[in-house]
């Protein structure tokens, strides 16, 4: 075979047999930025859900594409007790795990393997537990060592988790990131080996891909699981090109060299509609931007310094530079596409006299020296977070505040940011399960000021009380009353400058056939076909 036959068929992912090219789908992703990590339980962050559970694992249940709707995952089945104490899973069977280079499963998923995956985020005798000192932020954050008292084998294919009280979202809890479900037998080897570490950087799940190879900032590359327990994906491989500049990803749309690309600019969102092969999908977000205050700090401790601020920041001139005007400005903690939003909140107006006066109220007439953190990337709350800084740091000069601005690479933003070394933070959240604790106990509560994902460090009893009050019961119009509530007091105090809910575009090529747009903020390609 001539040497450029050979090429093109390697560029466009054929395998080449018999003197013919046969050609393999190959679905490239031009993603935004790099995972952490592929163990989706040590991280937060939605470029590290794709890149990991999204692609290569299961939960005991999942989110069927493009809703929040909970179907069977590795579990086939599941019943919750009469008092909601006692939560049981049937699993089913024929789930099998990854074979990699690394490892060859001796048997089918079963129940060591569920209670491998949830005990070593709770046991702190377990290796995985140690080696990470017990960092698992989503299962901190909701507090589910406290939730769950024991998780119990009845046999090989049932499990039951046994909770210490009722918890209205737990079932949907269990098709998040955090849940995924991993391989015992691969867990043991590795700590055999003294390689525990390579749970998260060689990962074997039971989900439609399975991982090739990562490069770092650069590509990753993934396999169709042949052996699938669920419907087998269209396409033969999944390559996610990392591109963190959203003008770069739209150049190689223009060209051909991906299909997919998250966050495009909003100033290019026009031309990308009368772009020729490519359609321009679109959905209202689940999610909200936000800048933090760390309230630790001396200077953000008084609400009245918060408000302050809150009060200087023009919302309405980022959603027309920042978004392009398409967004909506925000005044809760949580989007108005979520359940309980109270529509009665009366946001903070720009009004500069106003905060001039509150600052001299706190004894900070003459203003002050801080910073803003910009993220990194692009994010559909946050599609440029250096031109938001920016905006607000001309804003807060006009009351004395002066604002650097700093930055990381993602992870080490991630990382600093969670470790409370910020003044201020621009960050943002897309709803992980639609229901309202995903934001408020998640991102606002008390126990994730511990385990970092409460940016703020802010802890109210008050507001604590109502979300606590609001998991004990599944009656929704209870929980809403109790939620709004809780949008009252975050609205009084302040942690936040909440900025925007966006709206998600996600530019497809016209090869493209299947894709859904997740709610949840994910990217999903098992569902999809290349024509």
């Amino acid at each position: 075979m001539k040497k450029s036959i050979l090429a093109a068929a390697i560029l466009a992912g054929g395998m080449v047999m018999s003197g013919q090219v046969l050609a393999a789908k190959t679905l490239v992703y031009c993603s935004e930025g790099s995972p952490e990590g592929f163990d989706a339980a040590l991280f937060t962050s939605g470029t590290s859900f794709d890149a990991s559970a999204n692609t290569m694992f299961d939960g005991l249940v999942n989110f069927k594409t493009g809703t929040t709707e909970v179907v069977p995952g590795v579990a086939e089945s599941w019943s919750v007790s009469e008092d909601g104490k006692e939560l049981t899973f049937k699993l089913r069977a024929g789930v099998k795990f990854h074979t990699t280079k690394g490892f060859t499963p001796t048997r089918d998923l079963n129940a060591d393997d569920v209670i491998f995956s949830f005990n070593r985020q709770m046991d702190k005798e377990d290796p995985y537990f140690k080696l990470v000192n017990g960092k698992f932020p989503y299962f901190n954050a909701m507090d589910m060592a406290k939730l769950i008292v024991d998780i119990v084998k009845v046999d090989d294919m049932t499990v039951k988790f046994v909770l210490d009280h009722p918890e209205a979202p737990i079932v949907s809890n269990m098709a998040m990131a955090f849940a995924s479900i991993q391989s015992a037998e691969y867990a043991a080897q590795l700590h055999k080996a003294g390689k525990e570490t390579d749970l998260n950087q060689k990962p074997v799940g039971t989900g439609p891909f399975q991982f090739v190879g990562y490069k770092k900032d650069s590509v990753i590359r993934y396999a169709k699981n042949a052996s699938y327990w669920g419907d087998k994906p269209a396409i033969d491989n999944l390559v996610f090109s990392i591109t963190t500049d959203a003008s770069v990803r739209y150049q190689k749309m223009k060209a051909g060299e991906c299909h997919v690309m998250p966050y495009p600019n909003p100033a290019d969102i026009e031309n990308i509609r009368k772009e020729e092969g490519i359609t321009m999908m679109q959905q209202e977000g689940l999610n909200v931007g936000y800048l933090a205050y760390n309230t630790e700090k001396e200077n953000f401790k008084d609400a009245r310094v918060r408000k302050a601020l809150n009060y200087a920041i023009n919302k309405e001139a980022i959603k027309t530079v920042v978004f392009n005007g398409e967004a909506t400005v925000a005044k809760n903690p949580i989007p108005p596409t979520i359940w309980s939003y109270d529509m009665s909140t009366v946001d903070d107006s720009y009004d500069v006299e106003k905060a001039k006066a509150l600052l001299q109220e706190a004894g900070l007439g003459e203003g002050f020296k801080t910073n803003i953190w910009a993220m990194p990337v692009q994010r559909p709350y946050n599609p440029d977070a250096k031109k938001m800084a920016e905006l607000i740091q001309a804003d807060w000069a006009k009351i004395g505040v002066e604002a650097e601005i700093v930055t990381f690479e993602w992870g080490e933003y991630l990382k600093r940011s969670k470790a409370g070394e910020h003044d201020t933070v621009l960050l943002g959240w897309t709803g992980d399960n639609g229901d309202p604790d995903n934001f408020l106990r998640v991102l606002l509560g008390c126990q994730s000021k511990i385990n970092g994902t409460n940016r703020a460090r802010w802890c109210n009893d008050d507001f604590e009380a109502l979300l606590q009050a609001a998991l004990l019961s599944t009656t929704p119009i209870v929980r809403t009353a109790l939620y709004e509530k809780a949008q009252k007091i975050f609205k009084e105090q302040a942690p936040w400058a909440t900025i925007a809910h966006s709206t998600v575009f996600m530019p497809i090529s016209d090869k493209v056939t299947g894709y859904k747009i997740d709610p949840l903020g994910g990217h999903f390609f098992h569902n999809v076909d290349l024509k």
